[in-house]
């Protein structure tokens, strides 16, 4: 059964009647035709479903970027990559289940894939502990980072994470110093590194998988230095203040790419990724198989600059 979202109610009235006389339809012996009164009620629904995803408020966004049946990690790995093989552990703690990575063929070409899992049902999201990594889970990507450079294998990441775990044990495992060092790795490595935001890029959790030559995000993901309940909690003292925090941070697509901090927009089908994934998790894939293509026959340090680069320019909007 379709989840639905608070601001998608109307649609959820109108597609609940469909069914409804669908269900009229089928239990009949066929004398009564509402196959005009349901397409009527169909094209009524996906006007209305058009015009509320064509102007969705940044908090709206955020809400359809945590959509429960939005693809996870998993489900592109599953759909893009063949003959995955994960590697698991950072060789000097644990192995963190909400960081996943390992290698794997995009479209017959050999690449090292990492990123947050969420996890798709209760048990899922507490083993994979909602997508927020450790430092061992941290160190497990600059491990993976490193091995792919040795390799001479392209890097994608795909970012989906409410922020780095901010639990007492991580930071007395050094979370700060792991999150550094992958994005430090991230900057370093001589391999192209296509990063993708397919939901919620939160905090420098996000950030140390999302530096890379070329930053793509989803259409309805949002990205930004805190989650807006965290800044309501800092600005306002009460987190009932997010929508305005949402509108303040400049978190969507849009925002984003005008300040340079991404380089292109995925389109999402119409009424989210969650709405038609397999369309979603292609579009994705072609998306980042196309920018893996813009470096070939790049060398190493052509590679590291264009980082550089990239970076140093992020924000200069405006400017002489």
């Amino acid at each position: 059964m379709r989840s639905y979202l608070e601001f998608e109610r109307p649609i959820a009235e109108l597609e609940n009647k469909i069914l409804e006389l669908r269900q009229l339809d089928g239990d009949g012996d066929g004398q009564v035709d509402i196959e005009e009164e349901v397409q009527r009620l169909q094209s009524k629904a996906h006007q209305l479903l058009n015009e509320t995803y064509g102007e969705l408020s940044p908090w709206q966004k955020t809400q359809v970027a945590r959509h429960p049946h939005r693809p996870h990690f998993t489900d592109y790995v599953e759909a893009l990559i063949e003959a995955f093989t994960p590697l698991a552990g950072d060789r000097a703690f644990a192995d963190d289940k909400a960081m996943i990575g390992g290698i794997g063929r995009l479209k017959g070409r050999s690449v090292m894939i990492l990123g947050q899992e969420k996890g798709a049902d209760t048990e899922g999201r507490v083993k994979h502990n909602f997508g927020m990594a450790r430092p061992e889970g941290y160190r497990k990507a600059i491990r993976l980072i490193r091995l792919a450079d040795r390799f001479g294998l392209p890097v994608v990441t795909l970012v989906d994470t409410p922020g780095a775990y901010p639990g007492v044990s991580a930071e007395e495992r050094g979370q700060a110093e792991a999150i550094a060092r992958s994005t430090e790795a991230c900057l370093d490595v001589g391999v192209p590194i296509i990063s993708c935001i397919v939901g919620e890029g939160g905090s420098g959790g996000a950030v140390a998988l999302a530096s890379g030559n070329k930053v793509l995000m989803l259409e309805h993901a949002i990205y930004s230095v805190i989650m807006p309940e965290g800044c309501a909690s800092i600005l306002w003292r009460s987190a009932e203040k997010a929508q305005e925090a949402a509108d303040a941070l400049k978190l969507t697509a849009g925002h984003l790419l005008e300040l340079k901090v991404i380089d292109a927009i995925v389109p999402e089908p119409v009424g989210g990724a969650h709405r038609d994934r397999d369309r979603a998790i292609s579009a994705v894939g072609a998306a980042i198989d196309a920018a893996i293509d813009d470096f070939a026959g790049q060398t190493a340090d052509e590679i590291r600059r264009h980082r550089r680069d990239k970076f140093l320019e992020i924000g200069r909007v405006g400017l002489a």
